[in-house]
């Protein structure tokens, strides 16, 4: 491991799933200069992250809370705590589904 790349944090990132519904992962570097500019821990800017993809329609709530490493209930009062609203369809019910069928093994 270089210099580089000890002063970095590494992320894990799940992927959008392929049509065989894999799971892939990808690796996300954030050196550790930018994470102390935004004065927020790892956890913490897990959570922000999330919380935008989530705002941009990007992930679904249930995507959102397992990318912000929290449970569903928790994630929803951090976004009640900022006034964000859930936008909550179908297809976001849909794909709580699979992932749930997912977790079980189906």
């Amino acid at each position: 491991m270089g210099p580089d790349e000890a002063a970095c944090q590494h992320l894990a990132l799940p992927s959008q799933p392929d049509l065989n519904y894999t799971t892939r992962i990808m690796s996300l570097v954030i050196s550790d200069d930018v994470v102390r500019a935004t004065r927020m821990s790892a956890a913490d800017l897990r959570v922000e992250i999330a919380t935008l993809l989530f705002l941009d329609d990007k992930l679904t709530l249930g995507q959102a809370s397992q990318f912000a490493g929290v449970s569903q209930p928790e994630f929803q009062a951090i976004l009640g705590r900022r006034r964000i609203a859930l936008h909550y369809d179908v297809q976001d019910f849909r794909s709580d589904v699979r992932t749930l069928d997912e977790l079980r093994g189906k």
